[in-house]
């Protein structure tokens, strides 16, 4: 599938102007001090490579009104900076690192969110009955480990969202399979630019029918044996 490409946005660019993503900034790089969030704690760095970043979801999808599940989140990338930028779009995160989970109920407190669900679990522990227009994940695992985690919970007709660096081709083709088992096809590939040197992708998966009743499996069995 040949993809194509988003040109940096001035005007999602000026979305960043909102004062809470000063305060989620502020934040993020005062607690990064006593825990590990980020590697990334330049002001113009952080704007673009996870605020930006995040957001330039909604240029592809109306978000307004839509339930997203953010697997593995970490300091709340994207899902944090989309709800900043789409009050109405209903968030749940779930993550294995509870200090993680702390620092974003902190952080929703301070942001005043509303509707974000915080878990402290698995993905593949997760009630399989839930599911979501959209499900995303960014920078937490190989593709065919990660389509596992996430496939299962979309809903018929919504999308699993992989954030991915522009060097993509081999996770996709590695995870072939594994998408069209769960139900799933590749529907485009997204080159986006974070800043005039930097380019990255999104992998738009969309949910055709419904999963199997046994994925996700156990995350030991996901790594030892991908599908």
């Amino acid at each position: 599938m040949e993809p194509f490409t988003i040109k940096f946005d001035k005007k999602l660019w000026d979305e960043l102007r909102n004062p809470r993503f000063g305060l989620y900034f502020n934040y993020l790089t005062m607690k990064n001090q006593v825990m590990n969030l980020t590697n990334i704690t330049e002001e113009i760095e952080v704007y673009q490579k996870h605020f930006y970043d995040s957001i330039v979801l909604s240029k592809i999808f109306c978000l307004s009104n839509k339930e997203l599940l953010d697997i593995g989140a970490g300091a709340g990338f994207p899902s944090i900076p989309l709800k900043l930028i789409e009050p109405v779009l209903k968030v749940t995160i779930v993550d294995s690192l509870n200090k993680r989970i702390e620092f974003l109920k902190e952080l929703s407190e301070k942001l005043e969110l509303k509707d974000v669900t915080l878990l402290h679990a698995r993905a593949e522990e997760m009630d399989k009955s839930k599911k979501f227009d959209f499900v995303t994940a960014r920078a937490v695992a190989r593709l065919n480990i990660l389509a596992e985690l996430a496939i299962p919970f979309v809903k018929i007709g919504g999308y699993f969202i992989a954030y991915k660096s522009i060097n993509y081709q081999e996770e996709l083709l590695e995870a072939k399979n594994c998408i069209s088992k769960l139900g799933a096809k590749l529907e485009s590939v997204i080159i986006y630019e974070v800043n005039e040197n930097i380019q990255h992708v999104l992998l738009v998966i969309k949910k055709e029918t419904k999963t199997p009743n046994i994925y996700p499996r156990s995350f030991s069995k996901i790594k030892k044996s991908p599908l």
